[in-house]
């Protein structure tokens, strides 16, 4: 089984900070998870307000503990919020069911999620992604 590097999660959150700042966004938090759910690199831009860092991780941990991208968790918050809402409860509220939390897969493999916040759900989606493909990775938005 193929690991997720700190290398390539460095690439990852390098590449996902200079999409913000090519798309001038808000202050972003950049949380990176390998495929148990371990942190392997975080980073908060200057100027982010006091829960990013959980909302980021919270995005990437979704995303992980349900196998789809937070979009997915999103849409099926709207659909069977009775579901979600079980799952996070089971999960001690550790879910952000939002956009901005991304699958990292190595073709059929999971290495793990990228979960960014700070400005829209769609830009802080929009900048994981970009960080996955940076770091020659397949995104998985849901």
């Amino acid at each position: 089984m193929a690991d997720l590097t700190l290398d390539t999660a460095r690439k990852i959150l390098d590449a996902a900070f200079a999409k913000s700042t090519e798309l001038k966004l808000k202050p972003l938090v950049v949380t990176v998870l390998d495929a148990r759910g371990v942190l392997k690199i975080a980073a908060a831009q200057d100027g982010t307000s006091l829960m990013r860092a959980e909302i980021a991780h919270g995005k990437a941990y979704g995303a992980l503990a349900l196998g789809m991208g937070s979009r997915a968790l999103f849409q099926r918050a709207q659909e069977q919020a009775y579901f979600i809402d079980a799952v996070n409860t089971m999960a001690k509220g550790a879910l952000v069911p939002v956009p901005g939390g991304v699958l990292i897969m190595d073709g059929t493999t999971l290495l793990g999620a990228v979960g960014v916040s700070g400005d829209t759900s769609d830009n802080d989606e929009a900048c994981a992604v970009a960080g996955i493909q940076a770091a020659g990775m397949k995104d998985n938005a849901g």
